[in-house]
């Protein structure tokens, strides 16, 4: 609460602002500079330094820069000094000029390093202002202009920067550096620019102001009228956004009102102030006329008004001008319009025939040279002055007011002045060229409300700001003959900028309901560019002595100290503050000290109920009438709390417990507890895994007093209300009220009694009861049957409270206050501390409508009730969601995908919907990785037990509790949990539902990384265990078009583009992923492709299943379950399906064996047409027998992918081909099927499929795989061309033995001799290079010919060849 400097904007590009206003003085001094150094080195040294070592130049070059830039940063420190810088009232415009030239600084708005908005000024146009030669800026001010608008509220339509010039002219221009119009109204330089605009009177007797702008000379002063300025501004500004858009004729604006004054009996003037039109009063205006016009003067009859001047200077000091308002008639100025001005011809080149513009140029000169008339000014004598031979005023500036002035001079003073007085009535000395400014500040709103005179206006305090630049310091003075309220640091370099007006255009109609955002003083920093604003509160104002507020200020800022203070014993703690509480006047701030003391963390509950106490007796010991209402109640209220809380601390710290009453009988509760044992043993057991948190969070941690106070409040019928925070005050306050009767440790019946005392409603006690039994479950479960006996007991003692139970409530409807605890129990995560809960309310509620039926019917009639229904569901679902929230919390095993434990409620699965169970189990098998096959042996397993009997059953469930764990019995343990989950849940976990989840579940993660390939390969393996094949369809289809055929088709097109199996790199960019992921998704298409024409097939034969839910869970509400969508599904176009698995077989065989392929060239337009539609419309497909050239294109890949697969058997690289072998292990490139594969896509493509088992004998062969072509062999129907084929192959084979074998033997070169001449020629010609296996035993060889000659008929050409293999086979393997 004292004076503060506050930043509020910073000026951007200052070095671009110094660098273009001094550019010529430091390109001068460098120049000079280099001229002297080539004067002084004039000898010729090229031959030298050319030798010269270069780093040393580098550094001398780097040097002399720096010692520039220092010397023209150092030599102009405090640079803007030099400048004329004027800043708009509104903060948003800032010219700083220099000569000729001027730099405008526009406001922006930017976001910084921290992500805090902040407004800048930064550079919006530089440029040349002055036209004539020899001119230089000597003054400028920032006017804004209001806007016309209606919807305006109170910013600036637009801003006028006006400059004044050595050569006596004055110019307007717009923001962005446009001149809008030019006025030489005197022929001496201007001195000073000063503007007044219109404020609304603060008090009836005020006169209002006139707006104006003042413009002073070394011997004149002319004053022109604000409204004739602002209208003359506005219709040239209009001009030239006409002119811009080169259109419309000329407007003439209408002239400038204005008035010119000599000012005589004066020295030298400096500076001024208009200070406005004033009225003397009848005694004043008497005693002036008999000074003036002596004994016999006489006196009007009505005092005339006059406008008062001020000036300062030298011979008088100050001087006081007064003219008589109508002496003088206001001269009218032609408003010489700016288009006019060679600045902006530019602009306006479109309308030079305007004016007559279009003149000759010489003419034109002429014209501009030709100097506009200058009226004479009217004389106006001093009526008085401060005469002081001696001493020069510097400057004056007038308050908002009006009524004061602060005059600085040359002895370093600063002099304040009455202005309706002439007198100096207080100076200042030891201020050397000091800046002055004024703040005026309103009263706050708030101080009104308690002050005597709350019906008047609002207060203003006046204040005087100095900045002393020698000093470097900024200090702040009340006034008239108030203390120095505030000093600051600011450093020698500063500018402070005081306008003394706001906005122009503003009247007393137009002004309603605005808010004028104005800053009245500001400090701009030169070396840092901050520009901040003096902030001071009103009760500064208010003199020491007398201002209560400014000593209860004070005693606050003194209370506030010792309470931060740790080191305060609590007993001076408690005696300062009671005498500070006690001394403070004002209520609101005695309430602000009161409640700052009552959140002070370090104050002991005593020493807080004693200050407290000792308060409120002072109050009530006042006048009634005096004393302020709100600071008794909240005195009252506040002991309320502080007993309370001392009473429950008492309670449960205190040794006296109540012994438990024994015929308080829990027999129903203890058979449940029994029944549910083993499940909350195992659900404890996952539980009580150790976990990390904080002490201070910990809910053992003691309550302090300032916790309890801050969430309890006083109602209005004396009562207690607990106000909700947030969830960890909530559990804490729980913790304090309640932890301690459910450990035993407290007597419950007390608590309940205290508390209802205090007035705290049930309703909100029941909620803190169950909050804290829900939070600590953990303990709860080490003692079930004590924990439950307490809670028994404390919910029938809140249940007893007035206000709990209706007393009107009706057995057949349900109750509200039991539907409260069943709601907790629904929204909880807690599974089994919510089950104990609702075993124990189920007891209570049934025995509060025993009790109420017996009252009722006088009978041995049960009552049945709805209530008592609804308990049993939500038992029963309470019991369900334990044994799925046991499985749930089931800790995955290393190496799984893992992840947090999912948290379920009875409201959470209902609003999953139907399939919310299903849909949480399928993500515990994830974060598992349960392998399909191991999922199907456990339900398998479930459908086993479910045969046997349940007392078997049970016995066998005890028996595998009692084992020690192992991994084999967690693995054990992981299936016994399942399967009691789907016994509770038979119908939402049957196996088809979880499967079909799972498949989801896998795919949906393989969708959010498409790397992981093994994902997308399980899912195809859950949907191939789905036995319904309407789920099954629907399944495949809705995965094909949500994840699968986006994928799919940029791999296709991928592929196309590139003509062969793309780069890592390009999969990556395309598809999502690389390679060998790619192969594999592939691969999975086409299974899952596969799967969805089997199931097309199957739908027909099989009704569709009827899904069903448990009974307890029929409420579900939320999204329709996957299984409901699959059934939704429409059917699919199998030929189309069948299309796109052709498609995805040949891209998986294109990738496997990376062949080149361009695997859409394969198909014709209506293939291609047909590709990646939606599987369920039909689409044109190909028919009838496809064109040659696309055939052959169709056999020569499947020919290729043969010969690939051929390879790949017998290469042991690819027989373990990385991630393809481990992930899927049936779909390498050594895979068996291949072969089948491919001929079933030669019998799809119109492809011979004889060709593709003759090529795929030939290539075992070529490999040396002899057997497996025989096998295929068999096959065979074209046996002729297979028999030549192989003809070639053995002849190979021999000619590679007989003639290129590196262990030629004597007797194959004597058979070699005795061969017939033709087979010995056939053999020379044969190439054994095309054999990529020559290396073959010669029995193989044998078989094989033997195997030729079986096959050819006799009548074949080359029957006789073979025959003569045969013999030289034969002869071979003898010899061998």
């Amino acid at each position: 609460m004292s004076c503060s400097l506050l930043e509020f904007c910073r000026l951007q590009e200052l070095k671009t602002v110094r660098d273009f206003l001094f550019l010529s003085q430091k390109s001068e001094s460098v120049e000079e500079k280099n001229q002297a150094a080539e004067n002084e080195l004039s000898w010729d040294s090229s031959d030298w330094e050319a030798t010269w070592d270069s780093g040393e130049n580098k550094e001398d070059a780097a040097t002399s820069a720096t010692t520039v830039e220092e010397e023209t940063t150092g030599q102009r420190a405090p640079w803007l000094q030099d400048c004329v810088v004027s800043l708009s009232p509104c903060s948003d415009l800032l010219v700083v000029a220099r000569e000729q030239k001027a730099v405008f600084l526009s406001a922006k708005w930017r976001t910084d390093d921290s992500g805090r908005e902040e407004m800048t000024l930064a550079v919006s146009w530089t440029g040349t202002l002055s036209s004539d030669e020899g001119e230089c800026v000597s003054s400028s001010i920032c006017i804004p202009l209001a806007s016309q608008k209606r919807s305006s509220t109170g910013r600036p339509d637009w801003t006028c920067v006006v400059v004044g010039f050595t050569s006596g002219h004055v110019r307007f221009y717009t923001e962005s550096g446009v001149l809008l119009l030019a006025q030489l109204l005197h022929e001496d330089p201007v001195l000073r620019l000063k503007c007044r605009t219109y404020e609304i009177p603060r008090h009836p007797g005020v006169t209002e102001q006139h707006e104006e702008l003042s413009i002073l000379y070394p011997a004149a002063l002319v004053t022109i009228d604000g409204f004739s300025l602002f209208q003359s501004l506005r219709a040239c500004r209009n001009q030239v956004a006409r002119a811009t858009a080169a259109g419309s004729d000329v407007i003439q604006p209408p002239p400038l009102a204005y008035k010119k004054w000599a000012l005589q009996d004066m020295d030298t003037i400096v500076d001024h102030s208009s200070v406005g039109i004033m009225t003397l009063c009848v005694f004043d205006q008497m005693k002036n006329a008999s000074i003036l016009g002596g004994f016999n003067a006489s006196v009007k009859g009505s005092p005339p008004a006059m406008s008062q001047y001020v000036t300062v200077g030298g011979g008088p000091y100050t001087g006081f001008y007064y003219a008589v308002e109508g002496s003088s008639q206001p001269l009218l100025s032609h408003v010489a319009l700016a288009v006019a001005s060679k600045l902006t011809s530019a602009l306006f080149s479109a309308a030079s025939g305007w004016l007559g513009w279009n003149r000759h140029k010489n003419e034109e000169e002429a014209v501009q040279k030709q100097k506009p008339k200058v009226e004479p000014a009217t004389p106006l004598g001093i009526r008085f002055g401060l005469p002081d031979s001696r001493r020069h005023g510097e400057s004056v500036c007038l308050s908002p007011c009006n009524t004061l002035a602060g005059v600085t001079d040359d002895f370093g003073r600063v002099t304040l002045l009455d202005l309706a007085r002439g007198i100096a009535i207080r100076m200042w000395k030891g201020y050397r060229d000091a800046q002055l400014g004024w703040l005026q500040v309103p009263e706050e709103r708030g101080d009104r409300e308690f002050s005597p005179s709350a019906s008047l206006p609002r207060r203003h305090a006046l204040f005087l700001v100095i900045y002393a630049p020698r000093r470097g310091i900024l200090e702040v003075w009340g006034m008239q003959q108030g203390p120095r309220v505030g000093a600051f640091t600011v450093g020698k370099h500063c500018r402070l900028l005081y306008a003394g007006y706001r906005l122009m255009g503003v009247n007393s109609v137009t002004s309603k309901g605005w808010q004028l955002h104005t800053q009245q003083v500001c400090l701009l920093d030169t070396t840092t560019g901050a520009l901040r604003t003096v902030n001071i509160p009103f009760h500064l104002a208010l003199s020491d002595k007398k201002s209560e507020r400014a000593k209860d200020m004070h005693l606050i800022k003194r209370l506030t100290t010792i309470l931060r203070s740790r080191e305060v014993e609590p007993d001076i703690l408690e005696s300062e503050a009671k005498s500070v509480l006690l001394d403070i006047k004002h209520p609101a701030i005695k309430k602000q000290a009161l409640e700052s003391l009552l959140s002070n963390k370090n104050a002991p509950v005593s020493c807080l109920i004693n200050v407290t106490s000792a308060l409120s007796d002072t109050l009530k010991q006042q006048d009634p009438e005096e004393v302020d209402a709100a600071l008794l109640q909240l005195c009252s209220s506040q002991l309320k709390l502080l007993q309370l809380y001392t009473d429950i601390q008492e309670l449960h710290s205190g040794a006296d417990r109540e012994a438990c009453a024994e015929n308080d009988s829990l027999k129903g509760i203890e058979d449940e507890l029994s029944r549910v044992g083993p499940a909350l043993q195992r659900y404890a057991h996952l539980t009580a895994r150790p976990s990390v948190s904080f002490a201070q969070d910990s809910p053992d941690s003691p309550m302090p007093a300032q916790a309890f106070i801050s969430q309890m409040e006083c109602t209005e019928d004396e009562g207690l209300r607990v106000n909700r925070g947030s969830e960890a005050q909530w559990n804490h306050l729980g913790n304090f009220l309640f932890w301690g009767c459910l450990c035993g440790k407290s007597p419950p019946q007390k608590v309940c009694d205290t508390l209802q005392q205090a007035g705290i409603s049930p309703q909100q006690l029941l909620s803190l009861l169950l909050s804290v039994w829900l939070q600590r479950e953990k303990e709860v479960l080490q003692k079930p049957e004590e924990a439950v006996r307490n809670l028994h007991t404390l919910l029938i003692g809140i249940s007893d409270m007035k206000g709990a139970v209706e007393e009107s409530w009706d057995l057949q409807s349900i109750s509200p206050w039991w539907q409260q605890v069943r709601c907790t129990c629904i929204q909880s995560h807690n599974a089994a501390a919510a089950l104990l809960a609702a075993f124990v309310a189920h007891r209570a509620a049934k025995a509060s409508i025993t009790s109420r039926g017996d009252s009722k019917f006088q009978s041995e009639w049960e009552a049945v009730s709805l209530e008592l229904e609804q308990w049993v569901v939500c038992v029963h679902q309470l019991e369900d969601v334990l044994v799925l929230q046991t499985l749930l919390l089931m800790p995955p095993p290393q190496g799984a995908a893992g992840g947090a434990a999912a948290q379920c409620s009875i409201k959470t699965l209902l609003e999953g919907g139907t399939g919310g169970i299903a849909d949480s189990v399928s993500k515990w098998v994830f974060r598992h990785d349960l392998a399909p096959e191991r999922l199907k042996a456990i339900l398998q397993m479930k459908e086993e037990q479910e045969a046997d009997e349940r007392s078997e059953q049970r016995a066998r469930e005890e028996g595998k509790e009692e084992k020690k764990e192992t991994t084999k019995e967690e693995a054990d343990r992981t299936a016994e949990l399942l399967v009691a989950v789907c016994q509770r849940f038979p119908h939402s976990l049957s196996p088809d539902l979880l499967f079909a989840h799972c498949c989801w579940e896998y795919v949906v993660q393989w969708n959010k990384d498409p790397e992981e390939d093994r994902y997308f390969w399980l899912a195809v393996e859950h949907l191939k265990l789905v036995s319904s094949p309407h789920i099954q369809l629907g399944i495949s289809a809705m995965m094909w078009s949500t994840f699968i055929v986006k994928r799919f088709s940029a791999a296709a097109f991928l592929m196309e583009k590139v003509g062969k199996a793309p780069k890592d790199r390009l999969f990556r960019r395309d598809v999502g992923m690389g390679d060998k992921a790619v192969t594999s998704f592939l691969g999975c298409c086409v299974q899952l492709l596969q799967i969805l024409m089997e199931a097309d097939s199957a739908v027909e034969e099989v009704p569709p299943p009827e899904l069903s839910v448990e009974e307890a869970w029929c409420g579900a509400e939320g999204p329709a379950s996957l299984a409901e969508l699959a059934l939704e599904q429409r059917g699919v176009h199998f030929p189309l399906v069948q299309h796109h698995c052709l498609l995805a077989s040949l891209l998986h065989a294109g990738m496997t064996f990376s062949l080149k392929v361009k695997p859409l060239s394969l198909f014709d337009s209506k293939g291609k047409n047909a590709f990646f539609r939606d599987l369920t419309t039909i689409q044109l497909m190909p028919s009838g027998d496809m064109d040659p050239g696309l055939v052959s294109l169709r056999q020569e890949f499947l020919l290729r992918v043969l010969t690939a697969w051929v390879q790949a058997i017998e290469d042991p690289s690819s027989s373990a081909p990385g991630t393809n072998s481990t992930a899927l292990p049936s779909q390498g490139p050594t895979a068996d099927w291949w072969p089948s594969l491919c001929l079933e896509l030669g019998s799809l493509m119109q492809v011979n499929p004889d060709i593709l088992r003759r090529h795929l004998v030939c290539e075992l062969y070529n490999q040396g795989l002899d057997l497996r072509a025989e096998e295929v062999m068999l096959e065979v129907e074209d046996k002729d061309v297979l028999g030549s084929q192989l003809l070639v192959l053995t002849g190979q084979r021999l000619s590679y033995s007989l003639l290129h074998s590196q262990s030629q033997t004597q007797a194959a070169m004597e058979l070699l001799a005795r061969l017939p001449p033709t087979l010995c020629t056939w053999l020379k010609a044969m190439d054994p290079g095309e054999l990529r296996s020559p290396l073959i035993p010669l029995s193989q060889t044998s078989r094989l010919v033997g195997r030729l000659v079986e096959i050819l008929p006799e009548n074949h050409a080359q029957y006789s060849l073979a025959l003569h293999l045969l013999e030289a086979v034969d002869a071979l393997t003898t010899e061998d």
